[in-house]
C-alpha cells in the first residue's frame, strides 16, 4: 500500500515537473521569440551606416596629419590587409576557440552567471568575439539578463548569416580601442602613427590587449606597466595556441614599444590642419565632414613642414632670450602653383598660456613694414620710372598743410642717417624709407594698392585709412597672403590662388575635388622681373645686411629677399624666394609687445628664415630669375644722371614745379646740401646708356651660362656688335675689373678670356661693359654660383 502511494506520488511529481518544464520551455521560447522579434536583421550590418572619420594626409598621401571625427574615429580597412598577427592576437586573448565554437560559449556563460549570482551584481563576462560584435553593433552597454539574451540571439543569427572570417573582419573594424578610436586602422594610426598593414607582432599584441578595458590600459595613462604585462600575456597565449614560436614570443616581449606621444598621435602640423578643416567645413558642412570618411590629400610637404617647425622652435627660443619675442609664424609655398608646402601658425599650438592655437599665419593681421615696398616700386616702374631713377634721401616734410603742424609727417630711416641722391634700386634693396615714401607718391597710393590686390592682398580695402605711410607698412596684411603675393613676383606676374588641398575623395574613392591650376597673368612680366633683379642682387643689399649678408644667401641658388620691421619693433618680417620656392617669416608677440634691443628683421627674423630656407630650397634644382628687358629712358634723371651744377629733387626734372610736394622736397635737398657734399661724377651724363644690353650695342654672352656653377678658372666668350667701332671692353667680376680690351677692336668682335678671380662668393656677378667710339655704353651680366 505504501509502495503504491509512493509510486503514485512520484508519478504526480513527474507529471507536474514535466508540465512545469514544458511550460517553462514554452515561456522561454516565447521570451526568445519576443526578444528576437524586436531585434534588427543581422544581414543589415553591412548596409548599416558606419560613421568613418575624415582623414587628412600630406601631399604624398602617406603621412596621416589628423582625423576629423564625431564620437567615433574610424577607418575601415579590408580584411585581407589586416595582418595575421593582429587577427591571431585578438583570437588568442578574446576567444581562443573562435573558429571551433558556435556563436556563444555555454560554459563561459554559466561560469559568468555563477560568479554574478554568488557575488551579486549585474550579469557580465563570458562573451565570444561574435557576442562582442553583436553587443557593440546593435545593443546598448547596459548589463541586464534581457540584454544578455538579446546578445545571444543576435550572436546566433550572425553565425547563421556570416562566415567566421567575415565576423572577425566586422569585429576588428568596429571594436573600440580607446580615445575615440574605433577599428584596428584608427587604433594603429593613433598609438603608432602607422597603418595597421604595417603592425609588427609586438604592436599587434598590445592593441589586442587594449580591447578589454581601453581606458584603464591606455598607454598614455597610469597603467602602462599593466598594459605591458597583459601584452606579454597575449604573446604567451599566442605561443600556447601555436600561432607563434616561443622564440618569437620572447623576442617580441623584449622589444620596445614605440608609442607615439599623445599630442603627436592626435594631430600633426596643427595650424595647417585646422586651416584645412575650416576649408572643408565651409565647403561640405561640418556634420558631413565628421562622418563621411573623406580622404583629403593636402599640399603639405611633410619633410618641409618638419624643417619649418624646427626653425620656428629654435628661433623663438633664441628670440625669447635675446629680444623678448615669444612667437613666430612661417608659410612656404610653391610660386608656380600656389600650393602651401609648410605652415606654422605659432611657436607652439598647445601653449594655451600664450594663445598658441591662434594661427598668426592665416588669421593674424599685422603691419608688414618695409616688406610692402616692392609693390610701390613695381607700380612706379609700371608708370615709366626705372631702377636707376634718382631720388633724394634727405629729411623731408610730406605734410603740405602749412597751418596744421600737428599733421607733420617726417619719416626717418632705420639707421637715422641721410644719404643724399640715391637710385631707386639701391633704395629698395637697402630698405631706405624716405625714397620709398617718395616712390609711393610718384606711383600713387591707389595704383599701388590696386597692384597689391591683384597680387592677392585682400585686407587693404579701406583706402581712406592709408596715406604715404602705406609704403612703410601702414596697412595690415596676412602672412599667408603676403607670401602668395611674393610668389607672384617669383612667377613674373602669374598669380595662383592659395591652394592647401590637392584632392578630396569620399570613402568609396569617388573624387569630389582635385587641384587644377588657377594661374592668371595680373601684370606684364617686365615689372616683376625688375623687382626680382633688384632683390636678388647681393651687392645691392650688402650695405643693409653687412655682416649678416651670408644669412641672405644659399650656395648655388639665386635668392631674392626683402625684410620689414614696423614702428617700435612690434613686427619683424623676412620674405625670400627663388623661382621655385617662396617663404615668409613673421616674428613678434601675440599681444604686440615690442621686441627689445632693436630686435628687428635682420636680427630676429632673418636667422629663422635662413635656417628654414637653406634646407628647404635644396629640394629643388637651382634656377635663376629671368632678366628684364632693356630699359631706355629719355629723361636723364630716370637714367641716374643729374647735372652737378643744378641738383634738384625729381619733381623739378619731371616738370612738376606746381606739385603740392615740390617745395617740401626741394627744401629738403637744399637743406641737406648746406652741410653735405656728394660725388657728382657718380651721376654725370654717360650718353645714351641703357641699363642692359640694348640700343646700338648688342652683347651676347655665350659662355658661361647664367646660373652656372664655377670653381676656379672661368672661360668667358661673348659676341659683341655695334654700329660704331668699339672703343673699350671691360670684364668685371663682383664689380672688380678682371680683364680689359682697348686695342684692335672693330664693330663686330668675338671676345674671349680665361680668368681665375678670387675670392669666389656663393653668388657672383659677372659683367661685360662696352663703350663704342661715339660714347654709347652698354652692359650685360649674369649670375654665377660657387
Amino acid at each position: 500500500m505504501k509502495h503504491t502511494k509512493k509510486k503514485s506520488l512520484l508519478i504526480k511529481l513527474f507529471v507536474v515537473g514535466l508540465g512545469l518544464g514544458t511550460l517553462g520551455l514554452f515561456c522561454l521560447m516565447g521570451l526568445f521569440i519576443y526578444i528576437a522579434s524586436g531585434l534588427p536583421p543581422v544581414r543589415e550590418i553591412n548596409s548599416q551606416r558606419v560613421e568613418e572619420s575624415t582623414k587628412i594626409y600630406d601631399r604624398e598621401g602617406k603621412v596621416l596629419l589628423y582625423e576629423i571625427h564625431g564620437n567615433q574615429k574610424r577607418t575601415v580597412i579590408p580584411f585581407t590587409e589586416i595582418p595575421d598577427s593582429i587577427k591571431q592576437a585578438t583570437i588568442s586573448i578574446e576567444d581562443s576557440d573562435f573558429y571551433k565554437n558556435p556563436a556563444f560559449d555555454w560554459k563561459g556563460i554559466l561560469r559568468a552567471i555563477w560568479v554574478d549570482v554568488t557575488r551579486g551584481g549585474a550579469l557580465q563576462g563570458g562573451s565570444t568575439i561574435t557576442q562582442q560584435l553583436a553587443k557593440n553593433t546593435f545593443l546598448t552597454p547596459e548589463r541586464t539578463i534581457i540584454r544578455k539574451l538579446k546578445e545571444l540571439v543576435l550572436a546566433w543569427r550572425l553565425e547563421q548569416y556570416y562566415s567566421k572570417d567575415e565576423i572577425l573582419d566586422l569585429y576588428l573594424n568596429r571594436v573600440p580601442y580607446g580615445s575615440n578610436a574605433y577599428g584596428i586602422e584608427s587604433a594603429s594610426q593613433l598609438y603608432f602613427g602607422k597603418s595597421a598593414r604595417d603592425l609588427d607582432l609586438n604592436e599587434s599584441a598590445m592593441l589586442a590587449a587594449l580591447t578589454k578595458a581601453p581606458t584603464y590600459y591606455s598607454p598614455w595613462g597610469n597603467n602602462l606597466k599593466k598594459l605591458i604585462d597583459r601584452k606579454n600575456a597575449v604573446l604567451e597565449r599566442m605561443n600556447e595556441l601555436g600561432f607563434i614560436t616561443e622564440d618569437q614570443a620572447a623576442t617580441a616581449q623584449k622589444k620596445e614599444l614605440g608609442i607615439a606621444p599623445q599630442s603627436a598621435a592626435g594631430i600633426r602640423a596643427p595650424h595647417f590642419v585646422i586651416y584645412v578643416q575650416d576649408y572643408l567645413n565651409r565647403k561640405y558642412g561640418s556634420a558631413y565632414v565628421q562622418r563621411a570618411g573623406l580622404r583629403v590629400v593636402t599640399s603639405l610637404d611633410w619633410e618641409m613642414q618638419q624643417m619649418a617647425e624646427d626653425a620656428i622652435k629654435t628661433g623663438v627660443k633664441r628670440n625669447s632670450e635675446l629680444y623678448g619675442g615669444k612667437n613666430a609664424a612661417l608659410v612656404a609655398m610653391d610660386p608656380k602653383t600656389g600650393q602651401v608646402l609648410a605652415l606654422v601658425g605659432s611657436a607652439d599650438y598647445f601653449d594655451s598660456e600664450n594663445e598658441g592655437n591662434f594661427n598668426v599665419a592665416v588669421q593674424g593681421l599685422r603691419q608688414p613694414g618695409s616688406a610692402f615696398k616692392p609693390f610701390a616700386y613695381m607700380t612706379a616702374f609700371e608708370k615709366g620710372f626705372t631702377p636707376d631713377t634718382l631720388l633724394w634721401d634727405v629729411e623731408t616734410e610730406f605734410n603740405t598743410t602749412i597751418d596744421e603742424p600737428e599733421k607733420s609727417y617726417k619719416p626717418a630711416n632705420f639707421d637715422e642717417t641721410f644719404r643724399g641722391p640715391i637710385t631707386m634700386k639701391d633704395a629698395l634693396a637697402q630698405s631706405i624709407n624716405i625714397p620709398a615714401v617718395k616712390t609711393l607718391y610718384l606711383a600713387g597710393a591707389v595704383n599701388t594698392i590696386r597692384n597689391a590686390e591683384k597680387f592677392g592682398l585682400t585686407t587693404l580695402g579701406d583706402r581712406d585709412r592709408f596715406g604715404l605711410t602705406l609704403v612703410l607698412g601702414g596697412g595690415e596684411v596676412k602672412l599667408i597672403e603676403l607670401v602668395n603675393a611674393y610668389g607672384v613676383f617669383a612667377a613674373e606676374g602669374m598669380k595662383n590662388d592659395i591652394s592647401p588641398v590637392l584632392k578630396v575623395s569620399d570613402k568609396n574613392g569617388v573624387i569630389l575635388e582635385e587641384y587644377t591650376s588657377s594661374a592668371k597673368r595680373v601684370i606684364d612680366p617686365q615689372y616683376p622681373r625688375l623687382i626680382n633683379d633688384i632683390l636678388s642682387d647681393p651687392d645691392l643689399r650688402a650695405p643693409l645686411f653687412t655682416s649678416n649678408l651670408p644669412l641672405t644667401q644659399v650656395r648655388g641658388y639665386q635668392i631674392a629677399l626683402k625684410t620689414g620691421t614696423t614702428n617700435n619693433y612690434v613686427d619683424a618680417w623676412s620674405m625670400g624666394y627663388t623661382p621655385s620656392l617662396v617663404a615668409g617669416i613673421w616674428v613678434g608677440n601675440n599681444h604686440r609687445e615690442p621686441l627689445q634691443k632693436k630686435g628687428g628683421s635682420i636680427l630676429a627674423s632673418i636667422p629663422i628664415w635662413h635656417d628654414f630656407f637653406s634646407k628647404a630650397v635644396k629640394k629643388y634644382e637651382p634656377e635663376t630669375f629671368n632678366k628684364p628687358e632693356p630699359i631706355s629712358a629719355d629723361l636723364p634723371i630716370l637714367r641716374g644722371e643729374m647735372p652737378p651744377s643744378e641738383p634738384h629733387n625729381i619733381l623739378y626734372y619731371l616738370g612738376r614745379l606746381d606739385d603740392s610736394q615740390f617745395k617740401n622736397w626741394e627744401d629738403g635737398v637744399l637743406e641737406w646740401l648746406k652741410t653735405n657734399v656728394f660725388d657728382a661724377s657718380r651721376f654725370a651724363a654717360k650718353g645714351d646708356e641703357t641699363s642692359l644690353s640694348g640700343g646700338q650695342i648688342n652683347i651676347d654672352i655665350v659662355s658661361p651660362k647664367n646660373g652656372e656653377m664655377i670653381n676656379g678658372q672661368i672661360m668667358v666668350a661673348a659676341n659683341i656688335k655695334s654700329i660704331a667701332p668699339l672703343d673699350k671692353i671691360y670684364l668685371l667680376f663682383n664689380s672688380v675689373v678682371v680683364d680689359q680690351r682697348i686695342d684692335g677692336l672693330t664693330n663686330e668682335y668675338t671676345y674671349q678670356a680665361s680668368v681665375s678671380p678670387s675670392p669666389l662668393n656663393p653668388q657672383n656677378l659677372l659683367e661685360i661693359q662696352v663703350t663704342d667710339k661715339s660714347g654709347l655704353q652698354a652692359k650685360q651680366n649674369l649670375i654665377l654660383f660657387h
